[in-house]
């Protein structure tokens, strides 16, 4: 069967077989360009230890001076603002602690906004007919 074989390439959990990925971007406050080395380094670092940390997985990362971008994958318990939370937060009180210039130029590291999108294998071209199949089933 199809379904199955789909099922045993994606993660699981006791409850779900999922694949969530997101492409999710954000910047330092005021856009200042304060990523750069070695906090860059250490922010790929500390982001890393945190998706360890939830048990999600880091797919792609980027880290531009004004802004950074992470692919990453979690767990269907895991919402999107909370992994930004999660992401943001620890990042930024490591690297406020360890960096003191941060703290100096800036009031908190991380603008409050960020980007969020889904990414996904399955266009939705490809669900409406296969939703639309079962109907026969």
């Amino acid at each position: 069967m199809q379904d199955d074989a789909l099922c045993e390439e994606r993660a699981k959990n006791a409850g779900a077989v999922f694949s969530l990925t997101y492409h999710i971007v954000w910047c330092p406050k005021y856009r200042r360009p304060v990523l750069t080395p070695p906090v860059d380094g250490r922010l790929r670092q500390v982001l890393g230890e945190v998706a360890s940390a939830y048990d999600m997985t880091v797919h792609a990362l980027d880290v531009m001076p004004d802004h950074g971008h992470v692919f990453v994958e979690a767990d269907p318990t895991l919402g999107v603002a909370e992994i930004v939370n999660r992401l943001k937060g620890k990042s930024s009180r490591g690297l406020r602690d360890e960096f003191p210039a941060l703290r100096s130029r800036l009031p908190t590291l991380w603008s409050r906004s960020y980007f969020a999108a889904t990414v996904g294998s399955v266009s939705e071209e490809t669900i409406h007919p296969s939703i639309e199949n079962q109907k026969g089933k």
